[in-house]
């Protein structure tokens, strides 16, 4: 999550205000109403060639897959 970047734009809905200033977030944080199926989204897409063959995702987890105990350090790479 904290690695998606908010757009310039709409970062100023993610204001929140302390008793040592006024901030928004920069970042995707955990929390905001769309943060989850966002993050799912950005996985879908840079793990597109891979789902279902030798990985699979699901929310904030990342399963590997694969036949074989010595071909499971490759896949990890």
């Amino acid at each position: 999550y904290n690695q998606i970047k908010i757009a310039e734009e709409d970062q100023h809905k993610t204001t929140f205000t302390t008793p040592w200033g006024t901030f928004c977030y920069q970042v995707m944080p955990f929390g905001l109403k769309n943060a989850e199926a966002t993050y799912q989204r950005a996985m879908a897409v840079i793990f597109h060639d891979m789902i279902h063959d030798i990985m699979e995702d699901y929310v904030d987890d990342i399963l590997g897959k694969s036949k074989t105990r010595e071909d499971h350090p490759i896949i990890l790479r």
